[in-house]
């Protein structure tokens, strides 16, 4: 038996101690160093019995390696295939992470009950009659998904080789604890220790792992950052508990691309795939309201509509105010300083608030004209036409500049039936004979002269 090992960690940013501090130089926080038991005896496999030793791999040359395609598991759930950029990898490991009450369970039991093929959901936090409830809401005839409660990885690793999944869920993965660490389930060393465990039968086995992870008040997800380097998809579900919408973002993604976006709405039946989401980002107003602008954006490779609201008062306490939601503060105060300079409005002594509906931060530089459009809006108090949309970024000499992707934003708004859209001059676009006006502009001047 090996000597037992231990070491002092802080329990906020997980950053490894010689000896006990009162602060730690990382995150700043106090009185969060504790000490845990690093090893206590030899670790064995996660297999049940350790008669059959893998061979070590030999180096190859790249020109010997066979480039086959990477067969994925269909989750029957579109939004969720798209995130990940098709499917599940056989043998990957994918975190999601998320506030609690947002839907994380949910979605993945939901996941689990549809799938054609064996999943094994682990629960460390519920018991099995509450996953029936929650299950017989969502699809109650569900033959091959197995429902388990345990903590306890060598528990869950045999009950694995007796089902032989093809799908393997952790909720959550701070609640589980191995034999080989002796401090508490959810410390730093029982969380790096148990996803090292479930990374080692997933890459061996060729068995997708899905894992549930805590956030902290921060945001962030709880426990070591190298469990985020570990793993090889990072999913994080997004939304308000007030509203029903939710969105699903890749942050890392060693299989897909980190720009897509899944939506979905809370149902009492479960998580609906919302499919054309410009629909749910656009409000269904009938009457002309002043301050409001579409924009023609694209998240990953699919094309979104999104509205921007502005409100444009006069500033009160003498300094005005500025304050976006869902948009970057510094590129708001950029975009304010080129209509003060290059188009002669007074803005300076006036509050500016700017907001995108249906919750979503945008990064996309498409939407400046937009946004400039919503101000202006705001400013004058005369709505936009109704039909009117916008894909252009702007310089802070006033032009407007071209973006990517223009085709696939003037289709998506020719589909939503808007009749106008404006681009930049420079842009090439292939399309022809389309129902929908392409206005071409160079200068923030020329969009003012034409809507107000």
């Amino acid at each position: 038996m090996a000597k037992t090992k231990t070491a002092f960690f802080c329990q906020n940013c997980g950053t490894q101690y010689a000896k006990w501090v009162g602060q730690c130089s990382s995150c700043r926080e106090w009185n969060t160093i504790v000490e845990e038991v690093v090893q206590k005896e030899e670790k064995r496999s996660w297999k049940t019995d350790t008669s059959s030793v893998k061979q070590a791999s030999k180096p190859l040359r790249v020109s010997e390696i066979t480039q086959e395609k990477e067969l994925r598991l269909d989750t029957l759930d579109q939004e969720f295939n798209r995130v990940l950029g098709g499917g599940l990898v056989p043998g990957s490991l994918t975190l999601l992470g998320g506030e609690p009450g947002i839907g994380k369970s949910t979605l993945l039991l939901q996941i689990a009950l549809k799938l054609p093929y064996k999943t094994l959901y682990v629960s460390g936090e519920e018991s099995q009659r509450q996953i029936k409830m929650r299950a017989d809401r969502i699809q109650p005839n569900s033959e091959n998904c197995y429902i388990l409660t345990e903590t306890k990885t060598q528990n869950i690793f045999q009950q694995i080789a007796a089902v032989e999944p093809d799908l393997v869920v952790i909720d959550s993965i701070q609640t589980l604890h191995t034999d080989y660490i002796e401090s508490a389930a959810g410390s730093i060393s029982q969380i790096r220790e148990c996803a090292a465990e479930l990374i080692k039968f997933a890459k061996e086995s060729h068995t997708p792992v899905i894992l549930v992870g805590h956030i902290t008040k921060d945001g962030t997800i709880a426990g070591p950052k190298i469990l985020e380097h570990m793993v090889d998809t990072v999913l994080q579900f997004e939304g308000d508990r007030n509203y029903v919408y939710r969105i699903l973002r890749s942050l890392k993604n060693r299989f897909g691309s980190t720009a897509e976006l899944g939506i979905y709405e809370m149902q009492g039946s479960g998580l609906r795939e919302v499919n054309n989401p410009s629909e749910v980002l656009i409000s269904k107003n009938e009457e002309d309201l002043s301050g409001t602008a579409i924009a023609a954006t694209v998240e990953g490779m699919r094309p979104l509509l999104i509205e921007i609201q502005a409100l444009v008062s006069t500033a009160v306490y003498g300094t005005p105010q500025r304050s976006a939601t869902g948009f970057n503060a510094k590129r708001l105060n950029m975009l304010l300083a080129v209509l003060e300079k290059r188009a002669g409005f007074k803005l300076a002594a006036k509050d500016v608030f700017l907001n995108i509906t249906g919750g979503i931060s945008v990064d996309d530089p498409a939407i400046d004209l937009a946004v400039m459009a919503a101000i202006l809006s705001s400013n004058a108090d005369i709505s936009i036409e109704k039909g009117i949309c916008f894909a252009a970024e702007v310089g802070l000499a006033g032009e407007i500049r071209p973006v990517q992707r223009v085709d696939q934003r003037i289709l998506e708004a020719e589909k939503l039936g808007f009749s106008t859209i404006f681009v930049s001059k420079n842009n090439k676009i292939g399309l022809k004979n389309t129902g929908i006006q392409i206005r071409k502009v160079s200068k923030i001047e020329d969009v003012v002269d034409f809507l107000f």
